[in-house]
């Protein structure tokens, strides 16, 4: 066997286009979705993070503002900064790349972010809406996930997925995807006796602990559909996930590449969250 890869690339594109396309019919109404992404800091990785995000908006027709600032910048300065993005009606989401220096309290940062501007879905109340199942912005990562689950015609519905990581970003958020999509879902963690044992059962696995070639062949149950949401570099630098990608292949029936994979859906889901902003507050 060799399992089907899921193009996240290709399904970005469509996710890209559809999101272009009810911008325009926005735009037509006099009302430009708009997204702030705020970089504190000279860290490379979210400097080609954020210069990615700002060319989707532009290319999807939204309005982007990024602000950088020094690693200097003090908590109080980017806290009244993101107030005063709260507070601007030509910006309908608000974005602060991660991580931020050690000298500022990320969850002060993220709860300070209006909820209804909250495009990463980190706030509380948007974990909380998610949670209980009522409706709010959804984690990018996650929610591309769940999108790339649909492309495949994959109904969790039934079946057993298990989320290896529980971080907040992804793990928790994307176990409660698929337990909201009827899934029956294990988590495992760096604590989990064995590992192996819950993704051999398992129909659908989500890697997300940023650890090389944590699912490794032999724990895959043949045909089932893998998601890699890893980010690691290999010995020769070469970008690659969670998961043992070439050995895997063999046993699973679809599995997403890295790179080329997840990274792009979570940049469309951002575009997608920033389009429900931007509408909700059309309608407000």
């Amino acid at each position: 066997m060799s399992a089907q890869i899921i193009d996240g690339n290709a399904l970005a594109k469509q996710v890209r286009s559809a999101v272009a396309q009810q911008v325009a019919a926005l735009r037509s109404r006099g009302i430009q979705p708009g997204l702030a992404v705020i970089v504190v800091g000279d860290d490379p990785a979210s400097q080609v993070y954020v210069k990615h995000k700002v060319a989707d908006c532009e290319g999807v027709g939204m309005h982007s503002v990024l602000d950088r600032q020094p690693a200097t910048l003090s908590e109080d300065a980017l806290l009244e900064r993101i107030r005063a993005l709260n507070a601007d009606p030509d910006i309908h989401g608000i974005l602060v790349q991660l991580p931020l220096p050690a000298h500022i309290d990320a969850a002060k940062v993220i709860e300070t972010i209006s909820p209804a501007k909250d495009v990463d879905g980190f706030h509380v109340a948007s974990a909380g809406a998610l949670m209980i199942g009522r409706p709010g912005f959804r984690a990018c990562t996650p929610y591309g996930c769940m999108k790339m689950l649909q492309s495949i015609g994959c109904d969790p519905r039934g079946k057993h997925a298990v989320v290896i990581g529980r971080s907040n970003i992804v793990g928790k958020p994307m176990a409660m995807l698929l337990l909201q999509a009827n899934a029956t879902v294990t988590i495992c963690h760096s604590a989990t006796a064995d590992l192996a044992a819950h993704t051999r059962q398992a129909d659908i696995v989500v890697a997300a602990v940023g650890r090389r070639n944590v699912l490794t062949a032999d724990m895959v149950k043949p045909g089932a559909v893998i998601i890699d949401v890893g980010m690691n570099r290999d010995e020769a630098g070469k970008l690659c996930g969670d998961v043992d990608f070439a050995a895997v292949s063999e046993v699973a029936g679809w599995i997403t590449p890295v790179p080329g994979g997840v990274g792009p859906m979570t940049r469309a889901m951002l575009l997608v969250n920033t389009l429900e902003a931007a509408q909700a507050a059309a309608r407000s």
